[in-house]
């Protein structure tokens, strides 16, 4: 049987009210287990949402890891190229420009990449520095690394 435009408009914007509200329940529990939570846009704790299947619970729990992994790995907010010298040296990233919401675009030459002593830890903070520079405060590594 086939369901109607109709029906399935409905039930599109039923999901997304539910998401909506999902959220806002999802900003209260976070804010209150972490009063330095800064406010972040609805696509990122939609994101965690649906990781865990509109759990709420679920949710900010992986939200409030990642918060503590976020401010573990790039403790200043930033990270300065001083301490990426090896991968910059590769001219292996590079900004392009922007997407229509203002975000930074990079572009990443795999084949550039040569491990060495920094290893992973210093390959992963290489986005940080190159969005700092740009002026981005909200890189998501998740976006760039899953």
């Amino acid at each position: 049987m086939m369901m109607s435009s109709n029906n399935m408009e409905c039930s599109a914007k039923a999901k997304e009210e539910e998401e909506i509200t999902k959220i806002s329940l999802m900003r209260s529990l976070v804010e209150t287990q972490d009063p330095s939570f800064k406010e972040v846009d609805d696509m990122t704790m939609r994101r965690f949402l649906r990781a865990r299947e509109l759990d709420v619970e679920k949710a900010s729990s992986m939200f409030l890891k990642y918060l503590k992994w976020r401010r573990s790995f790039v403790p200043n907010g930033f990270i300065s190229p001083s301490e990426l010298t090896h991968e910059i040296q590769q001219n292996k990233m590079f900004l392009q420009g922007s997407d229509k919401k203002g975000r930074p675009i990079s572009v990443l030459l795999a084949a550039r990449h040569f491990q060495h002593n920094g290893g992973l830890d210093e390959f992963k903070r290489t986005p940080f520095s190159l969005f700092s520079l740009s002026g981005c405060d909200n890189l998501d590594i998740n976006l760039l690394f899953g």
